[in-house]
């Protein structure tokens, strides 16, 4: 068993992909975090981070691109901790850029741990925060006799690193050959990461539990049921026939004994293709029929093994990476094909009973393309943390309106985001307007220039898609304008009508630059694509 670190390793098998699909809407971050019971102390905090960094150093990486694949390469870069300023789940890795692919922050009574997926999954999340707030309370109450957290088992600096996927691969067991049917795509346009919609749910543990045994199903195939049927109400009418499908999240550590603080897990794909006549009753016998198949030891096997098979080609793996990421993004798209939203439950958060005077609840949430609910418990409360990139959150209601219908006991968190609040709204929407008044300019600037106007020229600075058809039926007004006027000379008239051209060409330019969603809806709209 190794005694020190690697001064590299490379990514694990589930975060080859990360780094590549990541980008300013699609930050592959996931937030961890405890809500106690008083405020929260930043210098008690910072020291509680250090300590918390001497047992798991193995964070203490920053993310590099080699020839053939990213790596993790250590750091002796500090971890600080700052207040919290920025949206829930902001990104944190930038390419070429060397920084930790986590943050820890605080704000009021919360301790928030994010970090970027490619970096651990949610079980070594979860280590990590125990850790963390275990340390910060003892900091913070040294007259308490609070017990260290009890691990199952002793962790070796070796195991904490290790890879796996590698590890439990084998080229024997076959592959899998069922086919993935298209999925239902939930309809209207996606929000920027910015104005991603998160909301909580906190329900009973007793009560949940007492619900999933009268119907004789596990809490998690309970939730999943309901998450299926809220979604059921939104179906676009050309996706009918099509199933609802949840990507369940596995954790590879209770089939195969694993220490890794790295990603070690897999999924399973839950859906239902429902008709009119579906009730609540059915969707809950096939969804637990599907979680029986599917979670069978031999089963996550073959698919795990799918997973690392492809990586371990030693063709895929000759090939550069400024090749192969384009395979693996297409990959990634292709199999998100068969995926309508996620559902990703962490589990029990156990800590000593002297902890619980102190702590009120911990939570989960992720950053998301379409629909994602996570979920966690501790002590008797579970928390379904959601987050949608879709202005309509009729599915949460939906799904809280099902609680209801079932008797459920359940209550709604009120989210409290320094980041994302109506005055970061106000101040963002107002930067948009300055940019769109500064692209209003500098076309008005090139009309001056080639001494053509703009024909309609009433804008609405929100709407600058109006500019490009005020631009587009001048250009056509010149050219019959052009052909009327006798006395005006040909070379003149060439002019002006190249000049209209370049300024229509301009605007449509500028038009795709800064407000691109406008226009791109005008286009839908208009031209019916």
């Amino acid at each position: 068993m190794r005694t020190e670190y690697s001064n590299w390793r490379k990514l694990d098998n589930a975060a080859l992909a990360f780094p590549l699909v990541t980008g300013e809407n699609d930050t592959r971050v996931f937030r961890f975090y405890c809500q106690l019971k008083e405020e929260v102390d930043s210098d008690i905090l910072q020291q509680a981070l250090d300590r918390t960094m001497e047992k798991y150093p193995l964070f203490q990486a920053v993310l590099r691109k080699g020839l053939f694949w990213f790596y993790l390469e250590h750091s002796h870069i500090r971890a600080l901790v700052k207040p919290e300023t920025e949206p829930p789940c902001s990104r944190l890795y930038i390419p070429d850029k060397k920084s930790l692919l986590f943050q820890v922050s605080y704000y009021k009574e919360r301790i928030n741990f994010e970090v970027f997926h490619a970096l651990t999954d949610g079980t070594g999340a979860m280590h990590f925060l125990q850790e963390l707030v275990q340390n910060y309370l003892i900091l913070a109450h040294p007259k308490e006799n609070f017990p260290e957290i009890r691990r199952e088992k002793k962790t070796g600096r070796g195991n904490i690193e290790e890879d796996s996927f590698s590890q439990y691969y084998s080229s024997d067991i076959p592959k899998n050959r069922e086919k993935k049917k298209a999925a239902v795509k939930l309809k209207g346009e996606k929000l920027v990461h910015s104005d991603m919609h998160i909301s909580e749910v906190v329900l009973s543990v007793k009560e949940v539990h007492q619900k999933a045994r009268s119907y004789g199903v596990s809490i998690t195939v309970l939730l999943t049921a309901v998450m299926l049927c809220s979604i059921r109400e939104e179906i676009p009418k050309n996706q009918q026939k099509r199933p609802v499908t949840l990507m369940i999240p596995v954790n590879l550590r209770n089939y195969f004994p694993s220490q890794s603080m790295t990603n070690f897990f897999g999924w399973i794909e839950v859906g239902y293709t429902f008709s009119d006549t579906t009730t609540f009753e059915e969707v809950l016998a096939d969804v637990k029929l599907q979680f029986e198949q599917e979670l069978e030891k031999d089963k996550i096997a073959m698919h795990m093994n799918d997973y690392v098979r492809i990586e371990k080609n030693i063709f895929v793996r000759a090939v550069p990476l400024e090749i192969k990421k384009y395979f693996l993004m297409i990959g990634a798209n292709l199999g998100s094909r068969s995926i309508t939203a996620v559902y990703s439950n962490i589990g029990i958060i156990r800590l000593p009973e002297e902890y619980r005077e102190y702590i009120r609840h911990f939570g989960i949430f992720a950053s998301t393309n379409s629909l994602q609910m996570c979920s966690c418990s501790y002590g008797d409360e579970m928390v379904l943390g959601f987050t949608s990139k879709i202005p309509d959150d009729s599915i949460q209601r939906n799904f809280r309106r099902m609680l209801s219908e079932e008797e459920i006991p359940h209550r709604e968190l009120k989210n409290d985001f320094p980041g994302c609040g109506e005055q970061q709204r106000l101040e963002r929407k107002e930067n948009q307007r300055i940019v769109q008044t500064f692209s209003f300019l500098c076309l008005a600037v090139a009309a001056h220039i080639c001494d053509c106007h703009f024909v309609g020229s009433v804008y609405r600075m929100e709407r600058l898609v109006c500019g490009f058809y005020s631009s587009f039926w001048s250009f056509v007004g010149s050219v019959f304008c052009s052909g009327d006027c006798k006395s005006k000379p040909s070379e003149t008239r060439r002019i002006s009508v190249l000049s209209c051209a370049g300024i229509s060409i301009l605007t449509l330019v500028a038009l795709f630059i800064f407000c691109k969603k406008d226009t791109l809806r005008e286009f839908h709209k208009k031209l019916r694509m």
